[in-house]
């Protein structure tokens, strides 16, 4: 007897799966049935001059020429800026028993740490400088200090 359960039971399996296939079939022509209607009436979408899509055709007398030539690819390349190595600056602060300082810069307003192996002159707080920049370990250091004349 254990036989025959376990034969029914195969059978009603398998007849549970045949019936999923024909589902699945039927959901599958109903799809390709219903997109064959919908591809009459796609709705079309064209761009505009400023590249905004819009419903209506652009007017053929608002067509505008375009230079190929001037169309770039890729990045752009980066224009040098010429920049002068030279900067002027206040001493914010020196201390002469440790050797360090800070100034800062006229133009950005940012302050940069200036050692005493990279000055020129002698400095004090508040004295006209003329610097450079270089980079350092923390950031941006003042090198070649000199007094303002």
């Amino acid at each position: 007897m254990a036989k025959s359960q376990q034969t029914f039971s195969k059978r009603e399996k398998e007849k549970k799966r045949q019936k999923k296939r024909e589902e699945k079939q039927k959901k599958k022509e109903a799809r390709r049935a219903e997109a064959k209607e919908s591809d009459v009436g796609i709705p079309f979408a064209y761009v505009d001059k400023f590249g905004n899509l819009t419903a209506t055709p652009p007017e053929p007398t608002e067509d505008e020429e375009i230079d190929a030539s001037e169309i770039v690819l890729g990045i752009p390349q980066k224009v040098e800026e010429e920049f002068d190595p030279k900067r002027k600056g206040k001493v914010a602060f020196f201390d002469h028993s440790k050797g360090f300082g800070f100034i800062m810069d006229t133009e950005t307003q940012e302050k940069h740490f200036v050692h005493v192996s990279g000055l020129i002159d002698e400095i004090n707080e508040n004295d006209k400088v003329i610097f450079e920049l270089e980079k350092g370990q923390k950031g941006m250091n003042a090198v070649r200090v000199s007094l303002q004349e």
